[in-house]
């Protein structure tokens, strides 16, 4: 007779004995794992885990908290304190020139300097800004569009774009002595509103070509690619989709240009002379502005007169109610179109 082993009382029938010995092993390690698992946890439940108290911050982190707000509001507070100085001194010194009815009226021209008034510097100002604008306006936004849809990447745009640069920084000082040489010593003309517009041009150009440059690029690609997807053309394109979606910025553009122009003393003092009359032919040599009005009075050692207090209080009233224009309009522009 045959003696049977041990181990095959254990086994199922029909199974190998080496798989009845793998699973027996692997019983052997998950059992282990288990236990091994358990004594673990409960080793670390007896401990509680340190638990963070988020509710209040630190005293370090409090202190340079109020740290860096104090600096905000005081750097904030340096940045507001010279405008509302300005504005103070302006309106406190010239309210008493502006509430005149001669101050609107009349010239300085007459006798009694008590009747002087802005007539003329107004007109003088707003006319030398119109041709100024007229010829910067054009030029600024064609180049613009030029830089941004066609020329984009391009290496004439970055040349373009470094000339920008370049014409931003140049002083107006520097611009009215090149439009003196050019057009009064080497073309052999006179001093002139023309010549000073043409020197306020060189300024306003940088500033109005950058804004609108800036306001083409926050377009989005995707409303070019769907006008073009639709077949229409290229500068079809620009016209109805681009610049009417970013007029509100380029307005904002023009009148910054503007207004920074409009303040310019120093090509006025190389490029006309002072009239207390008036004058609209922007041909004479002898020509107002608001700017020249508080030059001339300075140059004659009455710097601090209403006179004075009241051409820059009305200079300042006048940039203002350009720019509130501007908005009104384009406002006006973007509800018509229904956005």
């Amino acid at each position: 007779m045959s003696s049977s082993s041990p181990h095959d009382s254990t086994t199922a029938p029909g199974t190998p004995n080496g798989v009845a010995a793998g699973a027996g092993a692997n019983a052997g390690v998950s059992a282990g794992v288990s236990a091994t698992a358990g004594a673990g946890s409960g080793a670390t439940s007896g401990a509680p885990a340190p638990r963070l108290d988020l509710s209040r911050p630190s005293a370090w982190r409090t202190a340079r908290n109020g740290f860096a707000s104090a600096f905000m509001v005081l750097s904030t507070l340096l940045a507001v304190a010279p405008l509302v100085w300005v504005l103070w001194s302006a309106i406190s010194k010239g309210i008493g020139s502006l509430l005149r009815a001669s101050w609107w009226t009349n010239a300085m021209d007459a006798a009694d300097q008590a009747k002087w008034g802005a007539l003329h510097a107004i007109i003088g100002t707003v006319e030398i800004g119109l041709i100024t604008a007229v010829i910067s306006v054009p030029v600024a936004l064609l180049t613009a569009i030029y830089l941004v849809e066609y020329a984009r990447g391009t290496k004439i745009a970055r040349v373009i774009s470094f000339a920008v640069d370049v014409l931003t920084g140049v002083p107006s000082i520097v611009a009215a002595l090149f439009i003196f040489a050019l057009v009064v010593t080497t073309f052999g003309s006179h001093q002139s509103a023309w010549a000073a517009s043409l020197a306020l041009v060189i300024l306003m150009v940088p500033t109005v070509l950058r804004s609108t440059e800036e306001m083409l690029k926050l377009v989005p690609d995707s409303l070019r690619e769907a006008s073009l997807a639709l077949g229409v053309s290229k500068w079809r394109t620009i016209v109805s989709v681009v610049l009417p979606t970013s007029i509100s910025g380029i307005a904002t553009g023009i009148m910054l240009g503007l207004a920074r122009v409009m303040g310019e003393t120093a090509p006025l003092i190389v490029l006309l002379q002072f009239n207390q009359y008036l004058t609209v032919n922007p041909n004479t040599q002898t020509f107002a502005t608001l700017p020249t009005i508080i030059s001339n009075a300075y140059t004659q050692g009455s710097a601090d007169t209403p006179t004075v207090w009241g051409a820059a209080l009305t200079l300042i009233v006048l940039v203002m109610g350009l720019n509130i224009i501007a908005k009104a309009i384009s406002r006006r522009y973007l509800r018509r179109m229904g956005r």
